[in-house]
């Protein structure tokens, strides 16, 4: 409770006191009972509730959220050019009033649903697209007043601005939104587009009136029975090929897999072969060095073939032929310990 508003109490409180002494002497003056202080009191009480009354209608406290529109009866135009601000004013007494007019933010709903919205009953909007099919739109406005027009928005409007400007201004603006567009095109991709469009515009006829768009909120669009049904159906198949195409990739994926796998088994072998047929070089290059080394030495040293000859024999070997020019057999030392040969 403001400053205004608790002398506006002590006002009316004076008032019936006043009325109440008034009455006090009426009865005591009708059972010849003299009441010497009613004149005073009746007076004290008549100026106080005057005093208090004229203050009371001079005060003026505007909240936070709030613009005042002065009605002025002393003014030239009969209203004060400027809106009063927040906080608490003076206005001259029985002279000018104040409206109020809130800038926070309001809603206005247009629904298909009884329950919801300004307007009980079916309050969408109803309209066509540019292929014919019709439409219902459903579709809330969210706005509030310029803050610096309120003093114009009274004039042009007074408190109809909600009903006679923010409802059919939108309806109209979607209509022509609607109209640009195909269900089908309102349905897929360009939903979005006629959405900003609308708000675009709507923006620009708002802010010429004095108020400013926060948002357009297209909240349900309903087609007709048939056109619902073919949706549904396109839908359907259009799922239904995406099913297709993702079994035909998923087996391909795997006939890729198979193949890779498959691929890979030949690889190694090929691999392996090659590995194979590399050792056999390397060791065919290993033993022709061998041999080579070998020559080298017998060019070097050729009673070696005949040691390393030895060397191989069993140990069973008792004699042996002797090359050299020597046609003879010589016994071979006994193996056994204490044979002498």
């Amino acid at each position: 409770m403001n400053v205004a508003d608790v002398l506006r109490a002590l006002s009316t409180l004076a008032w019936l006191l006043a009325f109440l002494v008034i009455g006090l002497a009426v009865f005591r003056a009708s059972r010849n009972q003299p009441f010497k202080a009613a004149g005073t009191l009746v007076a004290v009480g008549v100026i106080t509730a005057l005093v208090l009354t004229a203050v009371s209608a001079g005060l003026v406290f505007i909240q936070p959220e709030e613009r005042g529109v002065v009605i002025s009866a002393v003014a030239p135009e009969g209203y004060r050019q400027q809106a009063l601000q927040p906080g608490l004013h003076w206005i001259i007494p029985f002279a000018e009033n104040v409206i109020r007019y809130p800038i926070s933010r309001q809603t206005y709903t247009m629904s298909i649903a009884p329950s919801e919205g300004q307007v009980a009953g079916d309050d969408s909007v109803d309209t066509r697209t540019s292929d014919g099919q019709q439409v219902k739109i459903d579709a809330s406005v969210i706005y509030s007043i310029k803050p610096s027009e309120v003093v114009n928005v009274h004039i042009a409007w007074q408190d109809r601005y909600s009903a006679d400007l923010v409802r059919p201004l939108t309806r109209g603006i979607i209509r022509d939104g609607a109209a640009s567009y195909t269900a089908e095109q309102i349905v897929t991709g360009k939903r979005a587009d006629m959405i900003n469009g609308i708000t675009d515009t709507l923006r620009a006829k708002l802010e010429t009136n004095g108020l400013v768009l926060d948002e357009f909120i297209l909240r349900n669009i309903t087609f007709s029975p048939e056109f619902a049904a073919s949706i549904e159906q396109k839908q359907i198949a259009e799922q239904q090929a995406k099913q297709s195409a993702f079994v035909v990739e998923q087996k391909r994926q795997e006939a890729e897999q198979a193949r890779q796998t498959a691929q890979g088994a030949a690889d190694a072998r090929v691999i392996a072969s090659k590995g194979d047929a590399e050792a056999r070089l390397i060791n065919a290059e290993a033993e022709a060095k061998a041999l080579e080394l070998i020559a080298a030495a017998l060019r070097g040293n050729p009673d070696l073939i005949t040691y390393q000859y030895v060397q191989k024999l069993a140990p069973g070997i008792q004699v042996m032929l002797v090359p050299n020019d020597n046609p003879y057999l010589l016994p071979l030392p006994s193996l056994t310990p204490g044979v002498q040969p």
